[in-house]
């Protein structure tokens, strides 16, 4: 067995974006996959529940804390090969990969530019942003299975990528991501899908400037980690945007227009979606359930750029981020009878 650090009552907030939460009793962190199987087998023989710290962009931790053994991911070897093959270990910031790979001039990634956190994460999430998802150049994944405590390697099909979604995400006790494969596509086109990036760069814009353009759109909404950014702590997202069906999509535009919150039915922001479904812009739902950009309950707010980031300024609790999302989802369902869906994990 590997020699492990454990250490005793670590804070978990500095680890996180959103700056909340209280300690773990047990922290530790895995450089390499036999660390990683070790630190898991050491949490069962200790009785205690374990959980997976990647790059704390997209997690709460309860201001209690966590009762158990919170393994840091650091797993951090980054290999680029002919042909456009990535292997990144779980533990490698996200946008190294991405600095990486456009600088190569290999496209599949560009899009997903500025999204904090590590790459271990992406297939958990099925992050993606700017009409770009990572599932589209995942060539498998490698994870440990919990229950053997075993190291395997998935195909694309095996991880049931969805919206923001994946067997990993739905089945968090199942497996640990360990590591990514990508297929990227060298010399390849740019991925310009999106109607506000086509907007600024066109539809044969250079991987370059498909980035910059994507970093300048998130740096307006707050969307980038920027340490003079007022609405830095924050998880981004924190709603993803409600899948309904076409026909209570349509409710949904008839209320809007018979409360003349838009002028015309076209302006209800609504895509299409799988299986005949339609996909709403949670933000635009939030603004005309009446909670503004900016609004504030204490130490807990809405960012000003973005109506779909909630902001913490400082001195607030986990409790009190949770009640607020609770009071936006509430504000939602009474005002349009749709059900938003927290995004970021919560740690228990």
């Amino acid at each position: 067995m590997t020699t492990l650090d454990i250490q005793r009552d670590v804070p978990l907030a500095p680890f996180t974006t959103l700056e909340l939460g209280g300690p773990a009793k047990y922290f530790v962190r895995a450089e390499e996959e036999a660390m990683l199987a070790d630190a898991l087998r050491w949490a069962d023989d200790e009785g205690v529940p374990a959980a997976i710290l990647a790059g704390g962009s997209n997690l709460i931790v309860p201001d209690e804390g966590f009762h158990g053994l919170v393994i840091q991911m650091g797993i951090g070897d980054l290999e680029f090969h002919n042909g456009g093959a990535v292997h990144a270990g779980a533990g490698v910031p996200w946008e190294t990969v991405v600095n990486e790979a456009v600088s190569r001039g290999w496209a599949g990634l560009e899009c997903l530019t500025g999204i904090p956190g590590s790459t271990g994460a992406t297939p958990i999430q099925n992050v993606g942003a700017y009409g770009q998802e990572v599932a589209e150049v995942v060539e498998g994944v490698r994870v440990l299975r919990r229950e053997t405590l075993t190291y395997e390697e998935l195909a694309p099909e095996d991880c049931a990528f969805g919206y923001r979604d994946s067997v990993f995400k739905r089945e968090p006790d199942r497996f640990v991501v360990s590591a990514v494969r990508f297929a990227l596509r060298p010399d390849g086109k740019g991925t310009v899908r999106y109607a506000e990036l086509q907007k600024n760069v066109g539809t044969d814009a250079a991987l370059v400037d498909i980035r910059r353009a994507v970093l300048d759109l998130r740096r307006r909404k707050s969307m980038v980690i920027d340490p003079d950014d007022p609405n830095r702590r924050s998880a981004g997202s924190f709603f993803l945007n409600p899948i309904v069906s076409a026909a209570q999509a349509e409710r949904v535009v008839e209320q809007a227009t018979r409360d003349d919150l838009v002028a015309t039915p076209d302006e209800v922001p609504r895509y299409p979606g799988r299986d005949g479904n339609v996909k709403l812009a949670a933000g635009w739902l939030i603004e005309k359930s009446g909670i503004a950009k900016g609004t504030r309950r204490g130490a807990i707010g809405v960012s000003t750029n973005h109506a779909l980031a909630l902001v913490h300024h400082g001195g607030g609790t986990t409790a009190e981020l949770l009640a607020f999302a609770e009071e936006i989802r509430d504000r939602v369902r009474d005002r349009f009878g749709v059900n938003l869906e927290r995004e970021p994990r919560l740690l228990a």
